[in-house]
């Protein structure tokens, strides 16, 4: 008896250790597909079927406030993030006259957690290619942040003829971090790490690599977002969805494609940004090499045909919501000309 309870005991250890994350958290709980939190505007589904499932991606199809330019601007999100994120850059486009079309991805937010999904960014963005058919949608700003540049630059490789122009907003992925000796995490791992996440370990993660240490009480939303969608109902759903992800931002990389790219490309760096995938199991003297995107941007904007580098001097990951002001009309200025 003794025996066959010891073989259980990490499962045991686990169990407990999840209880105890979700006693000690409190807040916000919404649905497996975000149910009950408010997005700034109104959201579509797009049905569709992929890897023998029926799938729901939402999004959100903004008209312009603006004089019309003829412009769409699609805008894909990153891995702690959402459609709704984009909300001051949503405004700030459709003031300039653009349509915004901002889905949320597959397993991410307001659309499906399938069972098992082959996470890849090409099915990303054939997803996302597809939702452009159907909206028809065949010109596009395609603007990518964290992860979410990531994706766009599979987008722009795949999808050349659809990207009138590329822009990468602290894109993730401008180092290879399994090359340079990042340890593997396994999808087991990552599920196991992502069952105890809580609001206050999301908010202290954001605040030290996310934000150089800096708050505002605007970004508690979006930490009642994510840790809201952790604790309701479909926690290991979401779970284990989100650690299928980490795999593939850690084992696919985008870097070495970037002389590729033959559209005019923007990469804007908040240059105080550590982000760097896996590098809380990195030694101490490789987590220290790691995230340095006043080095990353520079070096991977001579990587790119068409680029341009625009620093945010200590801003950090998102620098679209920490000064939207000043970002958007920058990014608008660079695109017009």
């Amino acid at each position: 008896m003794f025996h066959h309870t010891r073989r259980y005991w990490p499962l045991l250890i686990l169990a407990l250790a999840t209880a105890q994350a979700q006693a000690a958290d409190s807040g916000p709980v919404y649905g497996p597909e975000l149910q009950g939190f408010t997005y700034p505007f109104p959201v579509g589904h797009f049905q569709f079927s992929s890897q023998g499932q029926e799938l729901d991606m939402a999004y959100m199809d903004v008209a312009p406030t603006g004089t019309p330019n003829g412009k769409t601007a699609l805008l894909l999100h990153g891995k702690n993030f959402c459609g709704a994120t984009w909300e001051a850059s949503i405004k700030a486009f459709n003031t300039a006259g653009y349509r915004v079309i901002a889905p949320d991805q597959v397993g991410f937010c307001a659309s499906t957690k399938p069972a098992h999904y082959q996470y890849t960014f090409q099915q990303l963005a054939s997803n996302t290619e597809a939702l452009l058919k159907q909206l028809g949608v065949t010109r596009a700003v395609v603007v990518g942040h964290s992860t979410g540049g990531m994706l766009a630059t599979r987008f722009a490789l795949m999808f050349p003829q659809t990207v009138e122009h590329l822009v990468m907003v602290n894109p993730i992925g401008l180092e290879d971090w399994k090359a340079l000796g990042v340890p593997y995490r396994s999808v087991d791992q990552w599920y196991a790490r992502e069952l105890n996440i809580t609001a206050t370990s999301i908010e202290s993660y954001e605040k030290s690599t996310y934000y150089n240490h800096r708050w505002k009480p605007e970004y508690s939303r979006w930490v009642d977002m994510l840790a809201g969608l952790n604790r309701g109902p479909g926690q290991q759903r979401v779970a284990w969805n989100s650690a299928l992800i980490y795999d593939m931002i850690y084992s696919q990389p985008v870097i070495y494609e970037f002389p590729l790219l033959t559209m005019p490309t923007l990469l804007l760096i908040g240059d105080a940004d550590t982000t760097a995938i896996g590098s809380d199991m990195a030694s101490a003297s490789l987590k220290a090499r790691l995230g340095n995107y006043k080095v990353l941007g520079k070096k991977a904007v001579l990587q790119l045909r068409q680029g341009r580098l625009i620093e945010f001097p200590g801003l950090g990951h998102a620098p679209q919501m920490e000064d939207p002001e000043k970002f958007h009309q920058v990014l608008l200025d660079a695109l017009r000309e």
